[in-house]
């Protein structure tokens, strides 16, 4: 073996070994695909493509466990097959203000988030018919549309919802009772001037709960006792928090978050930021409500069905 094909045998081999970030090159960029309900309601694709879509002005958006998307306006939530043929409908009450939000359960029940002089989540069967009702106290009913957002059940049976003029974010057992309270509006947040109103609350799977406080420009998790874990503020990122509602926890630890109120045509949407909050992927198209993160470079994100 002569000096020169040593050396490249040796520089290949220790290619194998250490990856190509670890000679100073760039790491693959970030790439996402995502759905989003918002004035822009359906799937942008990697490439920034729009790849499926239906009616704008959508609150929440969801893919379910059988690949079909569940989306919510202010008066229905309907059920599509990836065809986009609708194959489940439930409609608003006329005695109801307005539905901001749906989760399909795991025993086929789908949640909705009912605002009004009732407020309250119901549980709803194939057939529309109400099969439970959780009542929930949002301390305000002058304003209904404020009355709460983007509620979730939680795996041991309860309800998780953010009241947006309460500053609370309250696990609500099946029966209305309230046994956890995070609060946006203390010392720590400035106090209520800031609107730190909590608009999306995500039970992680270390107890942790994060959430979206819209027109404070600041995500939070907060600990089981209530005590902040972590936090972001524009101060971290440049400025680009507008309006932070929708907001979801990555496998990877990242965080993503929509700057809803952004609306100029370059301005970030939504942006995915490291636990250290370094700022990793951004898209300036449409402005997102709330989204779901559905692939990263090509790879399904585990928790997301594709089917």
């Amino acid at each position: 073996m002569t000096l020169r094909s040593g050396t490249l045998f040796i520089v290949a081999m220790l290619l194998l070994v250490f990856p190509a970030t670890a000679w100073g090159q760039e790491p693959q960029p970030v790439r996402h695909a995502v759905l989003i309900a918002g004035g822009f309601t359906g799937i942008i694709d990697e490439e920034g493509r729009e790849v499926w879509k239906t009616d704008g002005g959508a609150k929440d958006a969801t893919r379910l466990a059988n690949g079909h998307i569940l989306i919510t306006w202010t008066d229905r939530v309907v059920e599509f097959n990836p065809a986009k043929e609708m194959v489940w409908k439930y409609t608003k009450a006329q005695t109801d203000a307005e539905l901001v939000s749906a989760w399909r359960l795991e025993n086929g029940l789908t949640m909705v988030v009912v605002l009004g002089d009732q407020p309250r989540l119901i549980e709803v069967d194939s057939g529309g018919n109400t099969t439970r009702t959780i009542p929930v106290d949002p301390e305000q009913t002058t304003n209904t549309h404020m009355q709460t957002r983007m509620a979730r059940p939680l795996a041991n049976g309860n309800y998780l919802a953010p009241h947006l003029f309460g500053y609370s974010v309250r696990e609500y057992t099946p029966e209305g009772k309230v046994v956890a309270d995070f609060q946006t509006d203390t010392e720590h947040f400035g106090g209520p001037d800031t609107k730190n109103w909590p608009f999306t609350a995500i039970r992680l799977e270390n107890g942790n709960t994060v959430v979206g406080c819209t027109y404070g420009n600041r995500v939070v998790e907060f600990g089981p006792d209530g005590k902040i874990i972590w936090e972001l503020t524009n101060d971290d990122v440049d400025g680009i928090i507008k309006d932070s509602c929708g907001v979801q926890r990555l496998p990877n630890g990242n965080t993503v978050v929509t700057s809803y109120g952004q609306r100029e045509p370059d301005a970030v949407k939504l942006f995915e930021v490291t636990p250290d909050k370094k700022v990793v992927w951004t898209y300036s198209g449409h402005h997102a409500h709330h989204f779901q993160i559905l692939t990263t470079n090509g790879e399904p994100v585990p928790g997301v069905p594709m089917k």
